[in-house]
């Protein structure tokens, strides 16, 4: 199988089968990000997609699940990823969904009527990017799209009855730029139905234009205190029936629970946290993460 790189999938998607439907980021100008970067982003072809997926079952057995590989492998063309699901279907019959990383621009292109043809033939779930619903983080942390192009990204692809997860980036905003940004990104979020909201915290890798940023004075990392505040801001805003996943290697304290059932608990839990651990403590933990890189 065509495969560029190692597999990058989140941790509940490990029983899924994978294919490569992009070959790097179709972006890859995030000052956070450490993934392919020595990869020039490249669109499988349809002869490489039908190539793999013949060889899939060698590999994987019977997935009920692909997760499409490549930083946003819904980068792909709308044609290319509804051939993908018919050869998965002649070739692969046990695939029920497939999924993926996703960028919000990867739905630039693709109207309400091809996202509802894609969810029907399986397109389930991806994991769409988003970080942040505040102009000032997403210019800060490089993302390439503004919060209103985001709502009507997402907007589109609620419409369309295709179920998408979105992303929450605790704490890229900075050293006392947290609270906000929290609030804003549970505004960006009010009134959708995202199957989850999945967070991860901020970790300044080395070698990143971040960790250069923070080098030179021009960026100030959120305590670990400051995190803790954000998400329980988020938590308390959200206002969405969802699934909120809090369990990125990244993050101080791992959870997935039911919202809005669950969210007198969570808050009362992160509330202990904040109280019960100090700083020093918590940044143990990410010193610990940032060695990892």
């Amino acid at each position: 199988m065509h495969f560029s790189s190692g597999i990058n999938r989140p941790p509940y998607e490990t029983a899924d089968g994978y294919l490569q439907t992009t070959q790097g980021c179709s972006h890859n100008r995030c000052l956070f990000c450490t993934y392919f970067k020595d990869q020039p982003f490249r669109k499988a072809t349809v002869e490489e997609n039908e190539a793999d997926i013949k060889e899939m079952t060698d590999y994987f057995g019977a997935p009920k699940r692909i997760f499409l590989q490549g930083a946003d492998g819904f980068a792909a063309d709308y044609d290319v990823l509804m051939q993908v699901a018919e050869l998965l279907r002649k070739h692969v019959p046990s695939v029920q969904s497939i999924g993926g990383y996703a960028r919000i621009d990867n739905f630039y292109d693709k109207t309400e009527e091809q996202l509802r043809n894609m969810a029907a033939v399986g397109y389930s779930n991806p994991y769409i990017g988003v970080e942040s619903g505040d102009d000032v983080v997403l210019k800060r942390i490089g993302k390439g799209y503004t919060a209103a192009q985001a709502r009507e990204v997402l907007e589109k692809i609620d419409a369309a009855g295709l179920p998408f997860i979105v992303n929450f980036l605790n704490g890229a905003g900075g050293h006392g730029y947290g609270l906000g940004n929290a609030q804003k990104t549970a505004q960006l979020y009010d009134g959708l139905h995202p199957t989850m909201v999945n967070t991860s915290m901020l970790t300044v890798a080395p070698g990143t234009p971040l960790a250069r940023a923070v080098e030179k004075g021009l960026y100030v990392e959120s305590t670990e205190k400051e995190k803790l505040e954000e998400i329980h801001e988020l938590v308390r805003c959200l206002t969405n029936d969802t699934i909120f996943m809090n369990e990125h290697a990244s993050n101080t304290f791992h959870v997935q629970c039911r919202l809005p059932e669950a969210k007198g608990k969570l808050l009362a839990y992160i509330e202990d946290l904040m109280h019960s651990k100090d700083e020093a403590e918590l940044r143990r933990y990410r010193e610990m993460v940032t060695r990892a890189f």
